[in-house]
């Protein structure tokens, strides 16, 4: 007798602890009875009738997301893998479509999706489809909405996550890249180069300014002292003739001398006539004669 009483409370109990249940926040708890629907219990300590009802099944009301890998083909022939990230939850007052209405939820997702990115991408060239990830992603969320709002799923966002094409048109368009970015640096090379020979031309063009008008400045300080010895050689009593040929001698003399000066130097005598020479020799014997007379004229000066 008391074991049948142990037994029947144990019963009680296990019946009394089946009929308690707890549904974590951020889910929602389907109960049905003897295989119909019963209610939806949230998060909380909830209370069902032992072995009439059960609980069929839990949704997270938590935002999720599906990855969903799309190979197409652009306008400009060339194929490319997109992936796309579907943000989603199920709507909280919506919970019984979303469990009754839809089975798998993730492959109807999946199949709008690849709808959409194979209608919207073949319209597109591949450097647009890079430009107008966002548009893609808009037009997947605006059919993706309409589509799961029935079946009690919410779109949150959608995004392109990432563009890949073809290894070789990757490898082309890297090619491109670098082909643009040596361009590039040519045209600055040469912009460059063609700076530094004009200023080299101008720097050029200024230093045969500046030592033109050094050997004029030179000229004519010449031109200035020989009028000056001129003008002294009158003074003495020298004829401009005279001083002129005196003038020539010392300058002669003065290259002579600054020929020999130096050991590397050669000089080269052309030849000439005995009459030439005859009269070379008497310029040089007045010459002489005259620079006689200015230092006697000197000393005389100095005498007095």
């Amino acid at each position: 007798m008391n074991l049948l009483l142990y037994i029947f409370i144990l019963f009680g109990a296990l019946i009394l602890f089946a009929a308690f249940f707890v549904v974590k926040q951020q889910t929602a708890a389907i109960v049905e009875r003897f295989g119909k629907f019963q209610s939806i219990r949230h998060s909380g300590l909830q209370l069902k009738i032992p072995l009439i009802d059960r609980i069929s099944g839990r949704l997270s009301l938590k935002i999720q997301q599906l990855d969903v890998i799309v190979e197409t083909k652009t306008l400009d022939d060339v194929f490319v893998r997109l992936k796309i990230s579907v943000q989603y939850k199920v709507i909280r007052d919506k919970v019984y479509e979303a469990f009754y209405k839809l089975d798998y939820p993730h492959d109807q997702i999946t199949s709008y999706v690849f709808d959409v990115v194979r209608a919207e991408v073949p319209k597109m060239k591949l450097d647009d489809v890079f430009v107008k990830k966002d548009d893609i992603a808009i037009a997947v969320k605006a059919e993706l909405n309409d589509a799961m709002m029935v079946f009690g799923y919410d779109i949150i966002k959608t995004l392109v996550t990432d563009i890949d094409p073809d290894k070789q048109v990757k490898e082309a368009m890297n090619r491109i890249n670098a082909s643009e970015r040596e361009k590039i640096a040519a045209q600055f090379e040469g912009d460059a180069a063609r700076i530094l020979i004009v200023e080299k031309a101008k720097a050029e063009a200024e230093s045969k300014r500046l030592q033109g008008q050094g050997i004029a400045d030179q000229r004519r300080e010449i031109a200035r002292g020989l009028e000056e010895s001129v003008e002294v050689l009158n003074k003495v009593g020298i004829n401009s003739q005279e001083a002129s040929a005196l003038i020539v001698v010392t300058q002669h003399y003065d290259t002579l001398q600054s020929i020999g000066g130096e050991t590397n130097s050669n000089l080269i005598l052309l030849p000439n006539s005995p009459q030439a020479g005859s009269n070379m020799l008497n310029d040089m014997v007045a010459s002489f004669t005259a620079s006689n007379q200015i230092g006697e004229a000197m000393k005389k000066k100095n005498g007095e």
